[in-house]
């Protein structure tokens, strides 16, 4: 379903500005003594308030050069990155399912993948405050999605924690140690309930290679042996719900074809 150019810059001006609150979200949500309300935004190195023209989504960033007007410090570069990529995954939900219920859904979903996507890269976790209302959220918006039915979403979500579970579960008797976080299987039972149980396969192997692939070339690049180099796994389980989420039906066309013989 694609919309007109008008509809798509709203979109990609809207998704920016919900980019700007997602950087909020994920500086201060893994700090338990920090609001994501108050205070108001603020360089992170001295503390100044920032003016409005400071605050404009991608543009004050680039004004500025990528540093404070205070004291001159330089401005994480997460900043222009979290915005401009909800601004694309916006524009992209919108031109590909409208101005619908779906869509909505789906740009929550994107939101909460970035947070996720972004926090445990830096800080190794997965806040249950974005994965376990997630989990609920995708369940409820499945009565109202043509796409899937809330007996799909519900399986994904036993399927995805289970699955997930079941693994990490392995990996302690046989290694004695854990392997895969608890957040891990939140975030994959999220995925289930907003994809469905479908996506399931698809993300778990498309997650799985890109991470082993990843993995090992950051042992090799910082010459570690074994298994002792720790990736956090839930930035490629996000990368993978996202890229099944807007290719879901050339994804599925792509499997149906090697099932069938004709890919080759």
């Amino acid at each position: 379903m694609h919309s007109e150019p008008l509809i798509l810059t709203f979109a990609a001006l809207f998704g920016a500005i919900v980019g700007s609150f997602l950087n909020v979200v994920i500086f201060r949500l893994p700090q338990p003594e920090e609001s994501i309300v108050f205070p108001a935004s603020h360089c992170p190195k001295c503390q100044a308030g920032l003016r409005w023209y400071e605050n404009i989504p991608l543009l004050s960033y680039i004004f500025l050069g990528g540093r404070c007007s205070h004291c001159r410090g330089r401005i994480s570069l997460q900043y222009p990155l979290v915005e401009a990529a909800l601004a694309l995954l916006s524009t992209a939900i919108v031109y590909r399912f409208g101005l619908t219920v779906t869509a909505g859904g789906f740009f929550c979903f994107s939101a909460a993948l970035l947070v996720v996507i972004f926090i445990d890269l830096r800080h190794q976790i997965i806040p249950d405050m974005i994965s376990l209302p997630g989990i609920v959220i995708g369940f409820v918006l499945s009565f109202f999605s043509p796409l899937i039915s809330w007996l799909d979403s519900l399986l994904g979500i036993v399927c995805g924690g289970g699955v997930l579970y079941g693994i990490a579960l392995i990996y302690f008797f046989l290694r004695r140690q854990e392997g895969m976080g608890g957040g891990d299987i939140k975030l994959l039972a999220m995925i289930g309930a907003f994809l469905g149980w479908q996506a399931l396969p698809f993300v778990i192997f498309a997650s799985s290679m890109s991470g082993a692939f990843v993995g090992i070339l950051v042992m090799v690049i910082e010459r570690k042996e074994g298994l002792a180099t720790r990736i956090p796994f839930g930035p490629f389980l996000s990368l993978a719900a996202l890229l099944y989420m807007l290719f879901f039906q050339e994804i599925n066309a792509l499997y149906l074809s090697y099932l069938d013989g004709s890919l080759f």
